[in-house]
């Protein structure tokens, strides 16, 4: 027989195997924005948006995107205060539509991102042997960087966040300031023909396809609902959270579209689809070509090393998300305990760390055997189930809002607009953006059908296995 424990030994208990921090607005947004990583957006989303969507309309598919994640971001937050765990979309889906739906989203989530995390060391390993070449120096196989990259990240992983953060924010600085003053020269030299708006005019909205380009706007916003992850490490994190959350959002959909309107500024209305259609035929380079006519030689210098830094700082972050997320679910008993444990020195999810980086080390590894190219073969079919999943991760949260709040109505009250019609307004505009993705996914992937076929059902399948397995638990 066992005996109860008192309240004191459950609150040691939880402490001991609680997450601590006092990370405030800003440290989570520089997080956020940095898996985000927009030097890489701009480099490579943004292409592939001007140049198979619709052209120099392609900014406002940006817009759209940010204004759909807004949407969904008010019944986010309007639940962020009941929700009291640091799982993100698995507590929010489990306190909305139960354990079973919440284990078969982690399970998505968990695909998601570690998805995302390989396929983004597959273009860091691909981007450094190309920088090297590029400067004289040897031709290394792309695995060696990404691995180079993997060991460091599990350093930096494996201690407290506060460090994370640190060299998040640096990178993130930094990267930004380059753009930023690249957008202010474009605007100051008036660009190719002069500045003007003609990226937002219906006639160029419609020049092509705006679906296509907000699709490849909407990946670049994967990892902004991180902010919740990080809730037990936040300083009063019912402020905290919904703070960070819509300021990640309007950031980053702000710096993306006014980034993206720069480089259509920059090129001129009537060349930029066909520089950018020549930069994904390798012809041409949109962001560095720019970068040297706007800056110089140095300037595209810089850029180059920070391209290298951005996506450094992507993998860090999405590593430190999925730590925490097999550590929550440890917590809950869905995961081995031992995932659940807290370094007593770093206060970090120090095994749960150690995991990650070696499941990272054990998919880089099968790629690397298998000979795949780092582009397409890695990044592209990885980013195209992250983006599947991040989609009907936040489909299915939206849809949990409206049943949390419809089992409450006493928080209702004055509340329509956050619990009711938003939420309702997110499920239309994620169905519209999912039907986007499932029609254009060869484009994201760059693989035959056969095999988008197979990795775009790979998310689905993830949340069958993850409701099996979380019906079991509760029997």
């Amino acid at each position: 027989m066992t005996t109860p424990m008192s309240s004191l030994q459950v609150s040691q208990k939880k402490s001991e195997h609680s997450l601590q921090g006092n990370l405030g607005v800003g440290a989570i947004v520089f997080m956020v924005l940095a898996a985000a990583a927009p030097l890489t957006v701009i480099g490579g989303n943004v292409p592939l948006a001007i140049g198979l969507g619709n052209g120099a309309g392609a900014p406002v598919g940006f817009l759209i995107a940010a204004a759909v994640l807004l949407l969904f971001s008010v019944g986010f937050v309007a639940m962020t205060p009941h929700v009291k765990e640091a799982g993100a979309f698995f507590s929010y889906v489990t306190d909305g539509l139960g354990d079973r739906c919440g284990m078969g989203i982690a399970a998505v989530a968990l695909l998601a991102y570690t998805a995302i995390q390989v396929g983004i060391y597959g273009y860091l390993g691909w981007a450094a042997n190309d920088t090297m070449r590029f400067y004289g120096g040897p031709d290394v196989p792309w695995p060696v960087y990404s691995f180079v990259a993997l060991g460091c990240v599990a350093l930096l992983g494996y201690r407290h966040i506060h460090l994370s953060a640190k060299v998040l924010g640096l990178a993130l600085v930094l990267e930004v300031a380059i753009v930023v003053l690249m957008d202010l020269m474009i605007v100051v030299n008036g660009g190719n023909a002069g500045l003007n708006i003609t990226s937002f005019t219906p006639d160029a909205i419609m020049s092509g396809s705006l679906g296509i380009a907000v699709l490849f706007a909407l990946t670049g916003f994967i990892g902004f609902e991180a902010t919740a992850i990080f809730r037990d490490e936040a300083r009063n994190p019912e402020i905290t959270i919904p703070r960070a959350t819509y300021l990640s959002v309007i950031i980053i959909g702000g710096f993306y579209a006014l980034s993206a309107w720069a480089l259509v500024v920059g090129v001129g209305v009537d060349n930029v689809k066909a520089v950018a259609e020549a930069t994904l035929a390798g012809k041409a380079n949109l962001l560095l070509d720019q970068t040297l006519h706007s800056l110089g030689h140095i300037g595209r210098d810089v850029v180059n090393a920070l391209l290298l830094s951005s996506l450094f700082a992507c993998v860090l972050s999405f590593h430190n998300v999925i730590a925490r997320y097999q550590h929550v679910l440890a917590q809950k008993g869905l995961l081995p305990t031992r995932l659940g444990i807290v370094h007593a020195k770093h206060k970090s999810p120090s095994f749960s760390s150690l995991i990650q980086t070696v499941t990272a080390i054990i998919i880089v590894a099968i790629f690397a055997l298998l000979k795949l190219d780092p582009l397409v073969g890695v990044f592209g079919s990885m980013a195209g189930v992250a983006t599947m999943g991040m989609i009907i991760l936040m489909l299915t949260t939206s849809v949990a809002v409206l049943m949390f709040f419809n089992g409450r109505q006493e928080l209702i009250i004055g509340r329509l607009w956050s619990t009711r019609i938003a939420p309702v307004l997110a499920v239309f505009g994620l169905l519209d953006c999912l039907w986007l993705v499932v029609s254009n996914f060869t484009l994201i992937t760059g693989g035959s059908l056969g095999v988008s076929i197979v990795l775009a059902v790979t998310p689905v399948m993830a949340f069958a296995v993850g409701f099996v397995r979380g019906q079991r638990s509760l029997t």
